[in-house]
């Protein structure tokens, strides 16, 4: 039996709510109408005239999904940067001082992603910033040369791994004492809080350099000064992400030495096993200015914007009977103002990898939070079994991540979802 509408108080006040957004999608849409009837195309830029759709981006800062979108004082950066030749050792050292002069961190430098910091800080521990270590990598022989990975394996230790390094996995605070050892040359960990804490107390005790990797760890922009108050001996970040960076680009900040062995085994040296994580001027000058960028700026107005956006959206999907939306902001990274979007799907016979499915294969492309992640090697699943089960269990809810969302297509995604979702219920094989 079919769902039968609900026209209970509820219902009226949701509706009534998005009735200004549903006037404004009408009158959207007539344009769009008058605009075909005279020919003009307004759909027309570099990625189309590729035959490359673009995307409206409710995911996130995803790499397969390019990232985040610069500030505009990135963009400028890039563009001076790009009229002139450069010593790439000079401007590396000369960065390196302003990120120490903005973190508090004793030195700085821009990778090729958080991923590339990873793999840079390995071959740093192990070869040190001695020549012939450095060209001898990744044959390890003579080396310190296991990596203690906290928590166990992930999708980017692979970063660790192409340096000829060996993994140590472990679970506890306990684990990570008693496998230290003469050969460790360093300590991997995504822990943050308490657990960091207590990891970073061992590392410091047995003398091993620890590395932090939280790529996803800004906003706020505090974490860049907050680890290093805490002496974490090199922490790194994601510069394409929530630092509106170069999307190619990432920060390895920490202790002077490591930082300086770091440079020491990625390009622009000849020979170092990290010589194809090549980052350009415009990447290194763009990434400062992303930082200079978010020390200026307000994240609780950012937030508002963000919450404001998504809650258009919310407004919209809710005039449809039995969806049920939250509004959060996550705690463990990749804080940003998100829209928690569930219903029956065993009721309706309609799950979120379908909403998810027909939303990427719709016009325009929407990507948002679901079931799936299309840029994961399914391989990765054997080598963690946790991981595995976790990505198997059912998701409950779309999540649409406010940043990326631009102010344009909230009535889009909303309008988009409302139709899905009502002809999802209407279609329903039985009603509550």
């Amino acid at each position: 039996m079919p769902f039968i509408p609900e026209f209970n108080r509820r219902n009226f006040i949701r509706y009534a709510a998005a009735i200004p957004l549903l006037s404004q999608i009408a009158a959207r849409n007539a344009f769009a109408s008058a605009a075909a009837a005279v020919g003009k195309n307004t759909g027309q830029n570099v990625y189309t005239r590729l035959g490359v759709k673009t995307v409206i981006n409710c995911r996130g800062t995803w790499t397969y999904l390019s990232g985040s979108l610069e500030f505009p004082e990135v963009q400028a950066a890039q563009r001076e940067a790009a009229e002139h030749f450069v010593n790439m050792f000079e401007l590396q050292h000369a960065a390196s001082r302003r990120l120490a002069e903005l973190t508090g961190a004793e030195a700085g430098m821009v990778t090729s992603g958080a991923a590339g910091a990873i793999a840079s800080a390995t071959a740093a521990c192990m070869a040190g910033s001695d020549a012939k270590y450095i060209w001898q990598l990744p044959d390890t022989t003579g080396l310190r040369h296991e990596v203690i990975m906290v928590g166990g394996r992930s999708a980017f230790d692979n970063a660790v791994r192409l340096t000829g390094a060996k993994l140590v996995l472990v679970a506890t605070p306990q684990e990570l004492a008693d496998a230290i050892n003469k050969n460790t040359a360093m300590i991997y960990t995504t822990h943050l809080g308490e657990q960091l804490e207590k990891e970073n107390a061992i590392a410091k005790k047995a003398q091993i350099p620890m590395l932090l990797d939280d790529a996803a760890g800004i906003p706020p922009i505090e974490n860049v000064k907050l680890y290093a108050k805490m002496g974490l001996d090199m922490y790194t970040f994601s510069g394409g992400k929530g630092l509106r960076g170069p999307q190619c680009s990432g920060l390895l900040l920490g202790r002077k030495d490591l930082i300086e062995a770091a440079m020491l085994n990625t390009s622009p040296w000849e020979g170092a096993v990290c010589r194809a994580m090549k980052v350009g001027k415009e990447e290194i000058v763009g990434l400062i200015t992303a930082v200079e960028t978010w020390m200026k700026t307000d994240l609780s107005v950012l937030n508002r914007e963000w919450t404001a956006r998504v809650e258009r959206i919310e407004k919209l999907v809710k005039t449809v009977p039995g969806v049920e939306t939250e509004i959060s902001i996550p705690k463990d990274g990749n804080r940003y103002p998100t829209l928690h979007i569930s219903w029956d799907e065993e009721k309706w016979g309609y799950t979120v990898k379908d909403c998810v499915q027909k939303l990427r294969a719709g016009d325009p492309v929407i990507e948002v939070a679901g079931a799936d992640n299309p840029s994961l090697v399914p391989a990765v699943r054997e080598g963690n079994p946790k991981a595995a089960s976790k990505e198997q269990k059912r998701h409950s809810a779309l999540e649409l991540v406010s940043s990326t969302i631009q102010p344009h297509e909230t009535l889009i995604v909303g309008q988009r979802l409302r139709e899905l979702l009502s002809a999802a219920r209407k279609a329903a094989p039985s009603a509550t």
